[in-house]
């Protein structure tokens, strides 16, 4: 596990025996957090609270969310300042931040973020056409094995995870925010030129899908959602809106279908 991830404090562990309880030293990892600043043209733009992992790409994924960039074009250049913990955004030439003060609402699990929503970048978010075929039980499967992956859960706890999933490309990623971890696979794909294969990838996610989430599904164009938990009603609305399909409480050999049934055989 990388170690800018966690800290270990000495605790107490409580151990109860019948009616007697006993308190016992031992030293444990707790998960780590920082606030990262995002700078754009060196006005600071945004505030996220994650993991000390891929601030870069943490950065771009929030401003391609946030339909600020549209690919690494629009990127002049991007640092990290890790004493700092911040990110250094220079724009392409021509290319501007348009922030809508008076339409900003405050998204889930962030630290000051706010979400500037224009209304002339709704044409950034289009129903999502309908080209490949999804089996169920390669669905299942995968499910199984992102269950397991997941190192730092297992030894630190207090995290999420989402696995962007594609015969040719994938990306597994862990924060202590949802929207965090689709912001850095968003942000590896627009690095590495792959953000093409979202078009027929699979994410898979281990906690609950709320339209902040969904928002950014279909932002990136990704058919496919499949979650251990459940989605919100605003969620499922998105996905039938935008033709997204969505698979809740999915286990081994189990889950539910919230729409787009006609992309699973």
């Amino acid at each position: 596990m990388d170690e800018k991830t966690y800290s270990i404090f000495p605790v107490k562990e409580i151990v109860r025996s019948g009616d007697t309880v006993e308190f016992r030293e031992q030293e444990k990892p707790v998960i780590g957090e920082i606030s990262l600043k995002i700078f754009i043209d060196t006005v600071e733009y945004a505030s996220l609270l994650c993991l000390n992992q891929y601030p870069e790409e943490l950065a771009l994924g929030f401003l391609f969310s946030e339909g600020v960039i549209d690919s690494m074009d629009d990127v002049s250049s991007i640092s990290y300042n890790e004493r700092l913990f911040s990110v250094m955004v220079n724009l392409a030439p021509g290319k501007a931040v348009d922030r809508c003060e008076s339409l900003r609402s405050m998204t889930s699990g962030c630290g000051r973020c706010f979400t500037y929503i224009n209304p002339l970048k709704q044409d950034k978010f289009q129903a999502i056409p309908i080209h490949d075929r999804f089996p169920v039980i390669d669905i299942l499967n995968a499910m199984e094995e992102f269950e397991g992956r997941s190192e730092l859960f297992r030894g630190v706890g207090g995290v999420h995870s989402v696995l962007f999933h594609h015969k040719e490309f994938s990306v597994f990623n862990e924060d202590i925010g949802r929207h965090n971890c689709f912001d850095k696979i968003s942000g590896i794909l627009l690095r590495n030129g792959k953000m093409g294969l979202a078009e027929s990838g699979v994410m898979f996610v281990s906690g609950r899908i709320s339209s902040e989430i969904l928002t950014k599904v279909i932002r990136m164009g990704v058919p496919v959602v499949v979650s251990r938990s459940t989605p919100t009603a605003a969620a499922v609305h998105l996905a039938q809106k935008y033709r997204v399909t969505l698979l809740g409480y999915v286990r081994r050999n189990s889950g539910i279908i919230y729409a787009g049934e006609e992309r699973l055989s």
